[in-house]
């Protein structure tokens, strides 16, 4: 169980948009879908790529180096990319099909708080 740790105001996050913060050198995307805030990792688990550089689809996030896709709202795999021949065979042994890392969310007036691991909580 981890901590709570302010990272955004809410006006920074409006309606139907994401935001890379960083919090105790953890990368992490903030997604406002409806109203509702929600925060993953902010890498994809497939091949690194910074998810906020990828595009949103209501609750879809499309990485924006290969294309795979993931539900913000729990983390889960939408469309994980292949890629056809040696590539293909490659990800199939290296590259396993992984879920996006989610995070806890509480908004306190207007403040963003994320549950994130003690270990990277800042002092």
């Amino acid at each position: 169980m981890g901590q709570y740790v302010k990272v955004a105001s809410m006006q920074d996050i409006p309606e139907g948009t994401m935001t890379k913060i960083e919090s105790g050198g953890v990368p992490v995307l903030l997604v406002n879908v409806g109203g509702t805030v929600y925060a993953t990792a902010a890498k994809c688990p497939h091949l690194g790529g910074d998810l906020s550089k990828g595009t949103l689809e209501g609750s879809v996030v499309q990485c924006p180096r290969h294309g795979s896709q993931f539900d913000v709202t729990d983390g889960r795999i939408v469309r994980w990319t292949r890629w056809n021949g040696v590539l293909k065979a490659m990800s199939d042994v290296f590259i396993k099909e992984r879920s996006l890392t989610t995070y806890k969310v509480r908004i306190d007036g207007e403040s963003v708080m994320v549950e994130l691991p003690r270990k990277t909580v800042p002092a």
